[in-house]
């Protein structure tokens, strides 16, 4: 408990003509957060990507039902190191990777479920795209992450207790398997209708309740204990926050405490709350492209180098990191207009990175006329 001395107690001593001081007394005050030194290590990465890749990505939707056919998942040129060496090169940190989203297919071959990679043509069954990505994340210095969604619109007992141990277990293959983990990003959509093993219904939990996040919480700090939480739709808050909105900004005053219990409205997650008591910075989260995952028609909508660099002034600016969005396209790859666009952003930017200044191509006729992704690539530095 945090306290001062009152030096300002002085009485008259009984039985004498003089003044003399008190002993000092205690003034509780209220304990003041501080951050724990992972959510120090991550204010300190500034920027790093979230990548969304999944069955979406080829039937031109957000958000999937479940019952996505999985021969959809082929892609032809998919290149992990080139994910990670575009994000290298725009200076980022890290990498988040959705290794499941609301769809219920897996990126990586999960022993408990059959809807992921090991029963799709991709490399007949043999893939694992966690594990090339954690892989190329380490060959090119990029601290790794994982998104796991906790709707699962595939999974036929979701919504009862059985599903619960199921999304245990698959965070733990990805805790586990994969090295170090610096996040895991608990998405806030939760329930609603979906293909649930055939039932093809709607279900509704309690998001707070449901999942029990206590005990989720605890594995997670035993089996990565540097690794922070983001979890937008929980009974006890994460290490992060979601800033109130996917536009790319966040308060101009950004506080970066929160209460520990109670609702949290929009005022709280955009500005944080001054005199809270839970240590719980924001995480600005927001897409190069109007959608999270890759879709043809977005490929003239790409954000501009001007609107990158408002995105940046505001959140990173502002008090909060920067999580931005790639989509990856039906190549597997992060599409040329948006690493042009991201690596430009990075050549702007007043702390441009070592392998920026290697670039010496032409953007500008990229942007009016380019070949297939996969025949036009960042420079390889390997």
């Amino acid at each position: 408990m945090a306290f001062a001395l009152s030096l300002g107690a002085w009485s008259m001593e009984q039985g004498a003509g003089n003044l003399l001081p008190l002993a000092p007394r205690p003034l509780l005050l209220k304990k003041t957060p501080v951050p724990t030194k992972d959510q120090l290590a991550l204010q300190d990465m500034e920027m790093y990507a979230f990548i969304h890749y999944a069955l979406n990505t080829y039937t031109d939707q957000e958000w999937g039902y479940g019952n996505e056919d999985l021969k959809l998942f082929n892609p032809q040129h998919l290149d992990c190191r080139q994910w990670a060496r575009t994000c290298k090169n725009a200076g980022m940190k890290g990498i988040i990777f959705t290794a499941k989203h609301h769809c219920g297919f897996c990126m990586w071959p999960s022993a408990y479920t059959d809807y992921s990679v090991k029963n799709t043509p991709w490399k007949n069954g043999q893939g694992d795209v966690v594990r090339e990505l954690a892989d190329a994340c380490k060959e090119y210095g990029l601290k790794f992450a994982v998104y796991l969604s906790p709707w699962d619109r595939n999974h036929p007992e979701y919504g009862r207790e059985a599903y619960v141990t199921y999304f245990r277990n698959q965070l733990r293959e990805l805790l586990t398997n994969y090295g170090e983990v610096f996040e895991v990003w608990f998405d806030g959509a939760n329930g609603g209708n979906g293909w649930y093993g055939g039932a093809d219904e709607v279900r509704t939990i309690d998001r707070l309740t449901y999942y029990k996040w206590g005990d989720t919480y605890k594995m997670i700090r035993e089996l990565q204990p540097h690794c922070v939480i983001w979890n937008d739709g929980a009974d006890r808050r994460g290490d992060l926050r979601w800033v109130g909105t996917e536009a790319g900004f966040i308060g101009e005053t950004n506080w970066s405490m929160l209460n520990s219990t109670g609702d949290v409205p929009y005022p709280m997650l955009h500005y944080g709350v001054e005199d809270g008591d839970v240590w719980c910075p924001g995480e600005t989260n927001t897409s190069i492209r109007p959608g999270w995952f890759y879709h043809d028609a977005e490929n003239g909508h790409v954000k501009s180098l001007s609107k990158l660099m408002e995105t940046y002034y505001k959140s990173v600016g502002r008090n909060s990191t920067l999580l931005l969005n790639f989509p990856i396209d039906k190549d597997g790859l992060i599409h040329a207009e948006d690493w042009c666009r991201i690596l430009q952003h990075d050549q702007t930017n007043l702390r441009p990175s070592a392998e920026s200044q290697i670039l010496n191509y032409q953007l500008s006729t990229v942007n009016s006329h380019f070949p297939k992704a996969h025949e036009f690539q960042p420079p390889d530095d390997s």
